[in-house]
């Protein structure tokens, strides 16, 4: 099943650490957010391969906003 990942702040895409094909566990991070100077880390709930990144670098995101898609 596929797990989106969304903004859970509004924040600035600072990084996009991962590439669709990408493997990944609950350990790596997929995007960096930056909100009032901080950086945010955001990583998946599970394991899986990264299909779809929704963002982009420079990007901003709202509460909500998918960020990506692990299958």
């Amino acid at each position: 099943m596929a797990e989106e990942i969304r903004a859970e702040i509004v924040a600035n895409v600072a990084q996009i650490a991962v590439r669709e094909g990408d493997e990944v566990t609950h350990e790596t991070t997929v995007v960096v957010l930056e909100s009032m100077k901080m950086e945010i880390p955001v990583l998946p709930e599970g394991s899986g391969r990264i299909t779809r990144i929704a963002v982009a670098t420079g990007d901003v995101v709202q509460e909500g906003d998918l960020i990506a898609v692990v299958e």
